[in-house]
């Protein structure tokens, strides 16, 4: 059955090469293809609560590396007084959910928590640790937990350096899930943590509380690092769950390129929705080229890069539909005895998605360099540019791992 699968992709490859030159696509079949698509791999959800200020859009502006995440602007509601935060927008790798702040005057939260509950996969509570008024978020947390005592809760505590001595800065190495809490953590920063730690200590439920402290400030703030804390947070959100949000979100650590991390974000989201395609009972290859066509030309724009007939050609020149059909054949064989096991589908509809993923995730790494290369001025390498796509298929079916296991 895999090798008639196989036989698929050189359609595949001419269905590309039909979508990037001559775009004829059916907008509302490709839009019912794609709801088909993320209703198979459904976008994890962050349910964030606390008040006021207290640092919920600074935590999605670092885990997304995004400046533009701006409570009540990029937010779009969902009931009268909560908002999701599609990241990307297009094509999001990650929803944030986010209440509006608790304990304001004449709000009252439970609308907003029947539906969030139904929606989130994972709770994150946001305290500022100068706030010793937390009562609200602490009620929150009571109700919820004793309707879902299963729920792990993720604790942060922001605005570290409010607490700090006149001059002070960030205690190295971070020090916060030692116990006790050393003497590098000041003195009036250690009661303050500590009272909001205690004050939650008989929340109902038999799941884990894991407590991050962090400090996310503008580089002009003068502390170092602004991004204080966040290796802590990352690695509390990939033990509370099995999304595999950070492999999601965050590049390859030995790329550089300015815009690489934004580059990333978006083919990850693009391959999420390709793999939710290639989970469909019939692959439909026209759906998959024209997300994958939707991939190629945001990149060219976020490279500012002409995405025209001629660059088009030449793309497709390169990259060699023999040779890039070549290399998804001979990965196929090895990933589909890897993916098998875990996903409860047809071997047609495991490698579907397994490949349509890989496939779009590889094609966008390579469209990277391609775009880096015509960005410098230089000349693009046929022979790199393949081994990027044959080196990225494998890369991207590890990235997709969790989302194709269906535990997201």
């Amino acid at each position: 059955m895999t090798k008639g699968n196989l036989k698929n992709w050189p359609a595949y490859w001419e269905q590309l090469r039909k979508a990037l030159l001559d775009p004829k696509v059916d907008e509302a079949l490709l839009e019912k293809s794609l709801q088909e698509a993320r209703e198979k791999m459904p976008v994890p959800v962050l349910w964030l609560i606390g008040k006021t200020q207290a640092g919920k859009t600074s935590i999605i502006r670092a885990m997304t590396g995004s400046e533009t995440a701006e409570i009540g602007n990029g937010f779009q509601p969902c009931t009268r007084q909560s908002h999701f935060y599609d990241f990307p927008a297009e094509m999001p790798v990650v929803r944030f959910l986010d209440t509006r702040g608790l304990g304001e005057v004449a709000y009252d939260p439970a609308e907003d928590i029947r539906y969030c509950e139904s929606k989130a996969h994972l709770l994150i509570a946001v305290m500022k640790v100068a706030d010793v008024k937390q009562q609200a978020v602490f009620d929150v947390l009571h109700a919820i937990r004793m309707r879902h005592p299963e729920w792990p809760v993720l604790m942060v505590q922001t605005g570290l350096h409010e607490c700090y001595p006149f001059g002070g800065q960030h205690a190295q190495p971070w020090p916060y899930d030692q116990a006790p809490l050393p003497d590098t953590v000041p003195s009036d920063l250690k009661r303050a943590l500590l009272a909001q730690r205690e004050a939650i200590a008989d929340l109902p439920g038999h799941a884990a509380i894991r407590w991050v402290a962090v400090d996310l400030t503008q580089p002009d703030d003068g502390y170092d690092p602004p991004d204080y804390g966040l290796e802590a947070l990352w690695q509390a959100i990939e033990a509370l769950s099995s999304l595999g949000l950070e492999n999601l979100l965050r590049s390859d650590s030995r790329v550089h390129d300015l815009f690489e991390q934004t580059a990333h974000q978006h083919i990850v989201g693009y391959s999420t929705t390709a793999a939710g395609l290639g989970a469909l009972p019939v692959v439909d290859l026209v759906a998959v080229s024209a997300v994958q066509a939707k991939l190629l030309h945001s990149l060219a724009v976020l490279y500012g890069q002409p995405w025209d007939k001629r660059t088009i050609t030449e793309f497709l020149g390169l990259m060699g539909a023999g040779v890039a059909t070549g290399y998804l054949a001979r990965w196929a064989g090895r990933a589909v005895a890897k993916v098998i096991p875990f996903l409860g589908q047809t071997v047609g509809a495991l490698w579907g998605a397994s490949a349509s993923g890989a496939a779009t995730y590889a094609l966008g790494k390579a469209a990277v360099y391609f775009f880096v290369r015509h960005r410098n001025h230089l000349n693009v390498d046929a022979e790199a540019i393949r081994r990027i796509y044959a080196e990225e298929l494998e890369r991207g079916a590890a990235v997709l791992k969790n989302r194709l296991r269906g535990k997201s």
